[in-house]
């Protein structure tokens, strides 16, 4: 059996809305906005900065839903300032026969993280 990573979901668009560098390392992201795009607490994920082209990857803790947080925390809070927009990926192994045929989630979220459309 062969097992491909393919992208489960992506937020599109988000801003970081605070980078907090005392905090033990990863992203926070608004439980709403995880559970849209089916991300759970600790799921590794990619974080890709659309203001300087950079990827990094670490794990998700949830925020306050509703919030719209999206908090680079710890060694991360050195890769973004507030204000810069990003897309968190999520990715999933599978069999390749049900990669091909598998539709991630988009969210795509506003300039205040909130949820305006999915795909």
């Amino acid at each position: 059996m062969m097992l491909r990573t393919i992208y489960k979901s992506k937020i599109q668009g988000a801003v970081v809305t605070e980078a907090n560098l005392e905090y033990v390392g990863s992203i926070t992201i608004d439980e709403d906005i995880m559970d849209a795009a089916d991300i759970i607490p600790n799921e590794r994920v990619q974080v890709v900065n659309l203001n300087n082209g950079s990827r990094l990857e670490t794990y998700v803790i949830p925020g306050k839903k509703g919030s719209g947080a999206i908090c680079m925390n710890g060694g991360t809070a050195r890769w973004a300032v507030v204000g810069d927009r990003i897309l968190v990926i999520s990715y999933a192994m599978m069999e390749a026969k049900d990669a091909v045929v598998f539709k991630p989630k988009v969210i795509f979220v506003n300039e205040k993280n909130k949820i305006t459309g999915k795909k």
